[in-house]
């Protein structure tokens, strides 16, 4: 696993390097981004990212609701282009639409920018379509590894049980941070941790509560509970002191260091996450729309890097995004 983080974080630095290369210069294009859903906490961080960067460069932004819909977004697609816009921008409702959204793109010769959530075929985009965001594989891992140590820490080296909340089911950040547990789990330094049942929360915090509350509802109170993502984290952990559950015998872990997340950090409730950058994907995926639109090279994928948060480093995390 040493090995993986290691090649991932060298991956993630050089790719990240690239984002500097791009030119920030001022150019007055016009930016349609479809976003995933306002109402989603993180997404709304990327918009405000956005929003800032295109004002930033004097740049022209509409900013759509796809409200969880594919057809909805596929359709916001189709009126920029019809519009003129000069670049697009989407985060995904469902990653496996990507390739329609792409190929209409494609046709009419914008510019496209995925950002945060990953198309399905992100090797072979079109020219001047490309990936921002962040490495799943590092987000899952970091989490899981850190909840391993605290289990161990803890003196629970055997018979740990847990329970992970994921987000929605077809999105590849959720399935693939699954995985990323699963096999942090399946190593020698951690198969002490027996994953009782895993579903999704899709991504809400009031999802999550009822899910936790169906488990506890079901059996006992695990001893860790790894979500997806700081909303569901946060649900929970409702769930869990609702029902009466002393939070110093739960290990709680999530992604995205929201500053929901980082206050029930604060808290002494959420024991770990993972510092997702909304102001730096939102703002690269404003970066790279402008750079393709001057028919500037971008590389195809640009990675920000996740960063690992515990109450340690929490503070310096309060005002990041």
């Amino acid at each position: 696993m040493k090995k993986l983080l290691l090649s991932t974080a060298l991956a993630t630095l050089m790719s990240t390097a690239s984002v500097a290369t791009m030119s920030t210069s001022a150019f007055a294009a016009k930016i349609g981004v479809s976003i995933v859903n306002f109402d989603n906490n993180f997404q709304t961080l990327l918009t405000h990212g956005m929003q800032d960067r295109a004002k930033e460069k004097g740049a022209g932004i509409q900013v759509e609701d796809a409200q969880n819909d594919v057809a909805k977004q596929l359709d916001q697609v189709k009126n920029f282009i019809a519009s003129g816009v000069d670049a697009i921008i989407v985060t995904l409702v469902d990653t496996n639409a990507s390739k329609t959204i792409s190929e209409e793109a494609a046709k009419a010769g914008i510019p496209l920018v995925f950002v945060n959530l990953e198309p399905s075929d992100m090797a072979n985009l079109p020219e001047k379509q490309v990936y921002v965001g962040s490495n799943e594989v590092e987000s899952g891992t970091l989490e899981a590894f850190e909840i391993c140590k605290m289990l161990r820490a803890k003196g629970k080296s055997a018979g740990a049980t847990a329970y992970i909340v994921m987000g929605s089911l077809v999105h590849q950040a959720a399935l693939q941070r699954t995985k990323d547990v699963e096999q942090v789990f399946a190593t020698d330094m951690c198969n002490f941790i027996k994953v009782t049942d895993k579903q999704s929360s899709e991504w809400s915090r009031d999802n999550a509560q009822n899910l936790m509350t169906n488990w506890l509802t079901a059996g006992g109170a695990p001893d860790a509970v790894i979500a997806n993502n700081d909303e569901s984290a946060i649900g929970a952990i409702l769930a869990l002191k609702a029902n009466g559950v002393d939070m110093k015998n739960v290990v709680v872990g999530g992604i995205d260091a929201t500053q929901d997340g980082l206050q029930a950090m604060k808290g002494g409730d959420l024991a770990v996450t993972v510092f997702q950058n909304a102001k730096g994907q939102g703002g690269g995926g404003v970066d790279a729309a402008l750079a393709l639109a001057k028919g500037e090279k971008v590389d195809r994928v640009v990675y920000v890097p996740f960063e690992l948060v515990t109450p340690a480093n929490a503070a310096d995390y309060l005002n990041k995004n």
